[in-house]
């Protein structure tokens, strides 16, 4: 078997469900009808271990994912080996229809994004009112993730306290 970072060093769990709700972007890829790639990075929010993704009406994603296209997903971040870490999905959306839901997937979006007197939250809330934004849920059959942040010791200054009898020896 090949030895990857999700391998090596896994991010599972609780701490899988934790890392993707503080992410702040999510990395969408659809098929187009076409067989290309619809590709963009969107915002979403993690509510009881369920992720859901705000989508405008006229969104390709939203076409593809109706067509029953095939979707994948990655959150990650790191500028180099110590500091890598992501989650990979595969999986399907479907839109959420319950609207007492999204208005509390609107709140946590509003809680993660924005806060109040924020100069644009105004002018997010309106546009998604006249796009007709919906949120899906990003339903996973695979996710695999990885954290290679938890191997690697960070550098630290450190100081000891030695006893008055131990110094250096003279020769």
């Amino acid at each position: 078997m090949a030895v990857t970072a999700s391998t090596w060093q896994p991010l599972r769990g609780d701490k899988r469900w934790a890392y993707l709700a503080r992410a702040k972007t999510i990395r969408i890829a659809t098929a187009n009808e076409d067989g290309s790639i619809y590709l963009s990075p969107l915002w979403h929010v993690v509510h009881e271990k369920r992720i859901f993704i705000p989508i405008d009406a006229a969104s390709r994603h939203g076409a593809n994912v109706t067509a029953g296209r095939p979707l994948s997903a990655l959150v990650d971040q790191g500028e180099e080996y110590a500091t890598v870490s992501g989650v990979r999905i595969t999986g399907t959306m479907r839109p959420i229809d319950d609207d007492a839901l999204a208005e509390t997937l609107a709140q946590l979006l509003f809680d993660k994004y924005f806060h109040v007197g924020h100069p644009y939250a105004e002018q997010y809330l309106e546009f998604g009112a006249v796009a007709g934004r919906t949120y899906y849920e990003l339903v996973p059959d695979r996710m695999i993730g990885w954290d290679m942040r938890e191997i690697n010791v960070i550098a630290m200054p450190e100081a000891r306290v030695l006893p008055d009898h131990v110094g250096d020896r003279l020769l």
